[in-house]
């Protein structure tokens, strides 16, 4: 005779603590729960509605400066500081989490358009418009820690003359040079007091430099002239030349996929490139109706982060055409800087209203720590949103953004636009000899040529 007995642990049903739960035990069969996709349905809208109601991106803003803020840069060894230049001259080292100036670094006569720090985070360069570029000592964490230095002010390290004004600066990820951009690019070494090396192609301003994470020795620029180039240290001239209808502003390297990089443009758009590939764009990332004046790739490498002349900032899936997040204030004017914190939990953001604004990644991601059962029921939620997120009305309340009518009438007007160009374009074609019009797509239309 067969005979089943029923057994279990008793580490599976007895309580830890008296304040515990007791343990539910499910029977899975679907023959029993025949609601079950209705009420999994109904808890996944529950989530999307409570997505939006604790959505509060916003946590302060950081105020000192007298003019506009002009530029930022991260500090790699100090996850809580972050530094900011203004276009009166004045740079400041800020602790984000009490959201104060620890540091002052006076000294430039212009604006100051280009920071960057080393990569042991001890020193911090600066450019401007006053033709100098100056090396600055950085007060070491554990002094920022205790609290001694109340907006302290530190003298340059080094001062270093130029002919012409300095648009851009950017450090090595790993290594001891750095580049600055403006009439030319040109390679510094820390120690000495004029550049290792100097590259030219064209008689254009350079507004913008950044090096490959991934390759030391290799950077890309972006010019006045509408174009985007590659530069590689090791040769003496540059390796390509990428030329666009529309003038790039500022570019960032995808840093988990190194030979990816994203160019935030003129014409509102931004456009992820793959630098061995240069004749066709990977991803267009669209929504902004203003220029895209500055872009920062989460270190996570999945998302980036892009301020606008709209008065917006916008966060992008990395292979996304359009924003998962936009955030936005009344008092928030044009957006110069961006920077996704060395953590990716948050996102500062540098505008024409003198002020810094920190926001949430995540806008409705909850601060503190997270009890275990609280951290499940986040992760439950999240799973049942990506589960049912392509029915109507979970897509309709993720997707929802409460928009700034002006940003909302121009966004309407831009779509109105692009519908009639392509209206235009698709009679045209009908109206052609077969074969005589041929019709490009988007990745490709805004690249006039690549020059080797």
């Amino acid at each position: 005779m067969k005979v089943k007995v029923i057994s279990r642990s008793t580490d599976e049903f007895t309580r830890e603590r008296g304040q515990d739960l007791q343990r539910v035990f499910h029977n899975f069969d679907p023959n029993l729960r025949t609601q079950e996709k209705a009420v999994e349905y109904q808890r996944a809208l529950n989530a999307a509605k409570l997505d939006k109601i604790f959505a509060r991106p916003f946590i302060g803003a950081m105020d000192g400066h007298i003019d506009a803020v002009s530029c930022m840069a991260k500090n790699p060894n100090y996850l809580k500081g972050i530094f900011s230049g203004s276009m009166d001259g004045d740079i400041r080292l800020w602790d984000i989490a009490n959201r104060r100036t620890v540091c002052r670094f006076p000294g430039h006569q212009g604006a100051v358009k280009g920071l960057t720090a080393s990569t042991d985070g001890r020193t911090l360069v600066s450019c401007g418009t006053d033709c100098t570029v100056r090396l600055w000592n950085v007060p070491v964490a554990t002094i920022m820690e205790s609290g001694n230095l109340s907006d302290c002010s530190s003298e340059p390290q080094a001062v270093y003359m130029g002919e012409n004004a300095y648009w851009a600066v950017d450090h090595q990820w790993s290594g001891d040079l750095f580049a600055t951009a403006g009439a030319q690019v040109d390679i510094w070494n820390h120690n000495r007091s004029q550049p290792v090396s100097s590259f030219k192609w064209g008689t254009d301003s350079v507004i913008s430099v950044r090096f490959n994470p991934g390759e030391p020795n290799l950077l890309a620029t972006s010019a006045s002239d509408r174009s985007i180039m590659l530069y590689d240290l090791r040769v003496s001239s540059p390796a390509r030349k990428l030329i666009m209808r529309t003038k790039t502003n500022c570019i960032s390297w995808n840093p988990m996929e190194p030979m990816n990089f994203t160019a935030a443009n003129e014409d509102c758009n931004c456009y992820s490139y793959d630098a061995r590939k240069l004749d066709e764009a990977k991803c267009v990332h669209k929504d902004h109706v203003s220029a895209v004046m500055d872009i920062d790739f989460s270190p996570t490498g999945r998302e980036f982060v892009t301020g606008s002349y709209d008065r917006t900032v916008r966060i992008f899936q990395y292979n996304g055409g359009h924003s998962r997040e936009i955030y936005h204030t009344k008092r928030m004017q044009r957006v110069f800087c961006v920077k996704f914190s060395c953590d990716a939990s948050y996102v500062i953001s540098g505008s024409d209203d003198t002020n810094l604004r920190l926001w949430k990644a995540k806008a409705s991601e909850q601060l503190g720590v997270l009890l275990p059962r609280e951290q499940r029921r986040h992760e439950y939620n999240e799973a049942l949103k990506k589960r049912y997120k392509h029915l109507p009305e979970v897509k309709r309340i993720v997707r929802h953004r409460h928009l700034p009518k002006p940003i909302y009438k121009a966004g309407v007007l831009r779509r109105v636009m692009i519908e009639s160009e392509r209206r235009k374009d698709h009679r045209r074609k009908a109206h052609s000899a077969p074969g005589s019009i041929v019709s490009e797509p988007m990745r490709k239309r805004r690249i006039i040529k690549e020059v080797e």
